[in-house]
């Protein structure tokens, strides 16, 4: 009986030491899955010194609009934002006035015309003295040019466009009485518009006629470009700040006199900043934004805050929360979570 157990025994072990011999070490451990990434070296790079300056929008021409002469409006149809075209009627005053005016000067045309053939006849026998005939000439050339101001006049009820643009203000309705010169509307050409921002005095020595500038309007969303066109000769006495004038090209009509305008010039100065692109960049609901950093020997990815400052291009600014020298997830970063495996991929 005891042989039979030990025996037992002994066959057992060998079975359970050839189970163990037969199974791979690490058999039991899963594999985590890893995520193929494209990564990008933080580095140093040289850029020019940006200059931060804010504006505001104006038209490229701004006029306003009157009659030369005074009467009550008859026409004017116009609302603010409608689009005139250059030559188009804006407005008309009640002519009546005028064309009463007009008739009463051709009246007096033809009489003085009728009595200086007459005198004329007589002049040329001698029948009337030079300064009789002079008296009745100066009379008739008196009336042709009274003749030509009441024209004028009468053609002046009607107000045309001088330039082609949008009505930014109306200032009188239908049947109101305006004096001359009174301005009944505002027109402005903005196919064209300018940026007026201030520019402080130390920083004049970076700014040219031409010069490139980008200009974000908050408003519509969107950045455009335009060029410095003018640089006021003398600075503002209490700021000390020279106005500068940028023109932009508004072919759409999208932007508006009055908005706010941040504009961006490129300064002449160049400095290192620490800058990645701008796809590396997750921004969270709360507004903070963070990178993946990459720990190649564990070969996973991990979360890292960082403050972000100018835009250059594509890449951004980093002012904190990376070093020069690591490596972080420029592709694929969409797939990860904090501490995820990951593998390297090439572009």
């Amino acid at each position: 009986m005891m042989r039979f157990k030990y025996s037992f025994m002994l066959t057992l072990t060998v079975v359970v030491i050839l189970a163990a011999c037969k199974q791979t070490p690490g058999a039991d451990a899963v594999s985590p899955r890893t995520i193929p990434v494209i990564t990008y070296t933080v580095q140093y790079d040289s850029v020019q010194s940006a200059l931060q300056l804010s504006g505001n929008i104006d038209a490229n021409t701004t006029v306003k609009l009157g009659f030369l002469v005074a009467g009550k409006i008859q026409q004017f149809g116009w609302n603010e934002g409608d689009r005139i075209s250059k030559g188009q009627l804006v407005a008309q005053l009640d002519p009546a006035n005028y064309q009463i005016a007009k008739e009463m000067a051709d009246v007096q045309v033809k009489q003085v015309e009728d009595e200086f053939q007459r005198i004329k006849i007589l002049h040329e026998r001698n029948s009337v003295s030079e300064s009789d005939f002079k008296k009745v000439e100066y009379t008739l050339q008196s009336a042709l040019t009274q003749q030509k101001l009441q024209q004028k006049n009468l053609t002046d009820t009607r107000l045309y466009a001088p330039i082609t643009g949008v009505v930014l203000k109306k200032l009188s309705e239908n049947g109101e009485i305006v004096s001359t010169g009174y301005p009944i509307v505002v027109l402005a050409d903005i196919n064209k518009v300018k940026v007026n921002a201030y520019l402080p005095e130390t920083q004049l020595q970076d700014v040219r006629i031409g010069q490139t500038a980008t200009v974000s309007i908050s408003a519509l969303g969107e950045t455009f470009t335009g060029k410095v066109k003018e640089i006021a000769g003398a600075a503002e006495a209490t700021t000390r700040a020279f106005t500068i004038r940028i023109e932009i090209d508004n072919p759409q009509l999208k932007i508006k006199p009055g908005m706010i305008a941040d504009v961006q010039l490129s300064g002449q100065q160049k400095k290192s900043i620490l800058q990645v692109p701008l796809s590396t960049i997750i921004r969270t609901t709360e507004g903070q934004t963070y990178v993946y950093t990459v720990d190649k020997e564990k070969g996973q990815a991990f979360q890292r805050n960082i403050s972000i400052g100018a835009i250059n291009g594509e890449n951004v600014e980093v002012i904190t929360g990376l070093a020069a020298g690591e490596t972080i997830v420029s592709g694929g970063q969409q797939k990860l979570a904090n501490g995820s495996f990951i593998t390297i991929t090439t572009n």
